[in-house]
Formats: C-alpha cells, sequence, structure tokens
C-alpha cells in the first residue's frame, strides 16, 4: 500500500519560506496527478497546486506566484516550495498523489505564519 509521509511544516513570519516534502513508500513516476492541499480551522479543505506525470503544473490563484510544486521522481518526492507566506496561508497541508486510478492522502503538515 502506498504511503505518504509529509514533512517541512512548522512556524514562520510574515513574508518569509517554508519548503513541504511529501516522500511516497512507493515509485511516483507513473502517477498521474500529484499535488497539495490545506484546510484552515474553519474552513472547508482548498486546492493548493498539482504536478501531472508529464510534468504541468497549476495553482491555486491565491498562491500563484507565490508557490512552486514541483517533484522527484528518483526520490520519490514531491514538494511544495511557498514564499512570501501570509497569515492566510495558515493550514494543514496535505499531500495527495493519484495512481493508478486510486487516491492516496498524506497525514498532513501544519503550517503557521504570524503577523
Amino acid at each position: 500500500q502506498m504511503q505518504l509521509v509529509e514533512s517541512g511544516g512548522g512556524w514562520v513570519q510574515a513574508g518569509g519560506s517554508l519548503r513541504l516534502s511529501c516522500v511516497a513508500s512507493g515509485s511516483i513516476c507513473s502517477a498521474n496527478v500529484m499535488g497539495w492541499y490545506r484546510q484552515a480551522p474553519g474552513k472547508q479543505r482548498e486546492f493548493v497546486a498539482v504536478i501531472t506525470s508529464g510534468g504541468s503544473t497549476s495553482y491555486a490563484t491565491s498562491v500563484k506566484g507565490r508557490f512552486t510544486i514541483s517533484r522527484d521522481n528518483a526520490k520519490n518526492t514531491v514538494y511544495l516550495q511557498m514564499n512570501s507566506l501570509k497569515p492566510e496561508d495558515t493550514a494543514v497541508y496535505t499531500c495527495h498523489i493519484v495512481l493508478r486510478a486510486y487516491d492516496y492522502w498524506g497525514q498532513g503538515t501544519q503550517v503557521t505564519v504570524s503577523s
């Protein structure tokens, strides 16, 4: 069974940066969709960024220009580089991978941005 483990979350001041990592227990080279979602207290889970097996990327309007998603197939890892962080970015960030028509979700990592 594929398992995903996120890391890199923590506390940062507004304007700072963090890099999240999502390490998969198996190969992600054939994964159709690899992305990140987030959920803040009192809000619904929302899409943040996605990267396909072909390398195409898409971002939520709220993070476009500040966040960058990337992958390293050799390390079975998906990254989310977050720059110019804002307090409204505070949320639990969760990795999501679609592999062979099955959805895999990580446990999430907390990101807290202070003003």
